[in-house]
């Protein structure tokens, strides 16, 4: 089985904590806005990280070994 952490950034998180990944980049047009161009990994209880392209990639690929993808399995066939 794959191992159920991945490091993001300097984190350690458990991948069964993350509840959705972003496909875009965060934009608000906020002028003070900290977290453009940064795509969001949402947590449980209301959490997130906010990543590079890179790592946000690295999380997926990581959630499709440790879930597996279920069309390798023929459910949608």
């Amino acid at each position: 089985m794959h191992e159920p952490l991945i490091k993001v950034d300097d984190k350690h998180v458990p991948l069964y904590r993350i509840v959705w990944v972003a496909d875009l980049p965060h934009f608000c047009g906020e002028e003070d806005c900290v977290r453009e161009g940064y795509y969001e990994i949402r947590l449980d209880v209301d959490d997130s990280l906010w990543t590079s392209h890179h790592d946000r990639d690295r999380v997926i690929e990581a959630l499709n070994q440790w879930c597996g993808d279920p069309r390798d399995e023929g459910e949608f066939e």
